[in-house]
């Protein structure tokens, strides 16, 4: 009977406790504010004065390890009408002749083993493929530009005569 009485009286002190208040943890609150620009039409955009970017001919002797290049002439990039309110804007380079490895260029032409690498203002090749080294163009009263240039790369070997002929897209993407 004590032992009844003992077991009910420990049952009874532990509901007692598991229905018991607990003191609880007061919720953290934030207010997330978010803000943003609207900024008129794109740009107008000038590549090279409307003229093709034309490559140096070149002797096949100046391509004939893979890794070489030869040929960089200097091209830009002009923006006008660009929203007063836009500060920069970021090239993304998109299209079917971006190697998705190296990120140069893929030659449509008739010479074989050699590709197209474009270059930054500060000579950096761009990986056109991952956008590493891409153009940023600061922007200041709606305009701006940027230099890049455009050179052959020799690649799987000795570059053969031929025609090298290529062409890449790109987007602007605007702050």
């Amino acid at each position: 009977m004590k032992k009844t009485l003992l077991s009910t009286a420990l049952v009874a002190v532990m509901a007692a406790v598991a229905f018991a208040p607990t003191a609880q943890a007061t919720p953290a609150s934030g207010t997330i504010t978010i803000k943003g620009t609207v900024l008129a039409d794109t740009c107008t955009v000038d590549v090279n004065g409307g003229a093709d970017v034309v490559l140096p001919s070149v002797m096949t002797g100046a391509l004939a390890t893979a890794g070489t290049t030869a040929g960089d002439p200097p091209f830009s990039i002009g923006l006008s009408a660009c929203d007063t309110k836009a500060i920069s804007a970021t090239m993304v380079f998109n299209g079917g002749n971006i190697d998705s490895t190296t990120g140069y260029l893929n030659n449509t032409g008739s010479a074989t083993n050699v590709k197209v690498q474009l270059l930054n203002s500060a000579d950096a090749v761009i990986n056109t493929s991952d956008n590493t080294n891409a153009p940023v163009i600061a922007l200041a009263n709606g305009t701006g530009t940027t230099s890049l240039k455009a050179r052959y790369v020799a690649v799987g070997g000795a570059a053969t005569a031929g025609l090298v002929q290529t062409s890449v897209g790109f987007t602007l993407t605007y702050l």
